[in-house]
């Protein structure tokens, strides 16, 4: 009974955190510029795939660098609806993330049965030949050109609705689709099934040994982290209004793995945090255009050697020194 209380208390400590970080973002634009905003909107885009990759990675224990070849699947999925039928965004979104997620399950029948770097190899396989698909299908995709001119979100039933259009109402859109994601994420994880995904990352072979089918457990895993991605690629499409087969380019996995490992893989602030960081980061040192990639190499080899579990470990350390030590041993007892 006292380890339920202490487990208890301790959410309820992390729901009331939650709740104060999502009330400080809702206040946020009364004193940001649009610039600010916009850097922000950035670091929400990658959050969503990133927060995919951190339940593959993270609690299921696969390093999948899949998840921007399902971004851009759900970002065409998206463009297309509302360019060709003229859906609102709850339908789009839907589909983004719908579609990535059944693409995920014949990559990954065979790709399951692979480990360690031979699995790794066949998720990055997987992302060249759907920029192949998009570069060549020129009746879908319009090639190497793109898809130019997307529809801004329509928040709607059907038809008529809210267009989203200023820099303000995308941030308010992109926290929404961030807190849901968020809050999804936290579901799965502190489900059966997600205790279940921790315990296969840290001995598949014991988690089987109890009775449980563990390729089933990280087919979902695959599956719901693929569709984490496609949800980023419908927000980011409608926010810049093009997508390309560039949007297939490594760089864009560097950059949601930076966000995961930098931050914090297995747990849920890290790529929060990872995301607010490093991609704020990049942004400053737009200022030093010829200096830029080598100064944030320098700085994101710095982190590694000194928060090698991601910048939300000091973090965490920090806020736990400023508890009084009375108050951590009263929930102790």
């Amino acid at each position: 009974m006292p380890r339920f209380t202490v487990a208890g208390q301790h959410f309820a400590g992390q729901l009331a955190s939650g709740a104060l970080i999502i009330a400080c973002l809702a206040l946020f634009p009364l004193v940001a510029s649009s610039y600010q905003l916009s850097t922000l909107i950035i670091s929400m885009v990658f959050l969503l795939p990133a927060l995919g990759l951190n339940l593959i990675l993270g609690y299921a224990g696969m390093l999948s660098l899949a998840q921007m070849g399902f971004f851009g699947v759900g970002g065409y999925t998206s463009a297309l609806l509302a360019m060709h039928f003229g859906t609102p965004f709850w339908l789009n979104f839907s589909a983004a993330c719908l579609v990535p997620a059944l693409l995920a399950i014949p990559l990954a029948i065979p790709a399951l049965r692979l480990r360690h770097t031979s699995f790794v190899m066949c998720t990055i396989a997987f992302v060249f030949i759907l920029e192949s698909v998009s570069k060549n299908w020129v009746g879908l995709t319009r090639g190497d050109m793109g898809l130019s001119s997307v529809p801004r979100p329509r928040i709607g039933l059907w038809s008529g609705g809210f267009i989203v259009h200023t820099t303000v109402q995308y941030y308010y859109l992109g926290l929404l689709l961030c807190v849901l994601a968020v809050a999804a994420l936290v579901t799965i994880v502190r489900s059966p099934a997600g205790r279940y995904m921790i315990a296969i990352r840290e001995d598949e072979v014991l988690a089987a040994s109890i009775g449980g089918r563990t390729w089933h457990y990280r087919l979902a895993a695959f599956v719901l982290s693929a569709a984490f991605a496609g949800a980023g690629g419908s927000y980011y499409v409608h926010y810049v209004t093009v997508i390309s087969p560039s949007v297939f380019d490594p760089t864009y996995t560097n950059t949601v793995l930076v966000v995961v490992l930098g931050g914090g893989v297995g747990t849920i602030m890290g790529p929060i945090l990872g995301g607010v960081v490093f991609i704020a980061l990049s942004e400053v040192l737009r200022i030093a255009p010829e200096l830029r990639m080598v100064v944030y190499g320098l700085i994101l080899t710095t982190s590694v050697f000194l928060f090698p579990k991601g910048i939300v470990e000091p973090l965490t350390a920090v806020l736990r020194g400023a508890i009084p030590s009375r108050a951590r041993g009263s929930h102790g007892r």
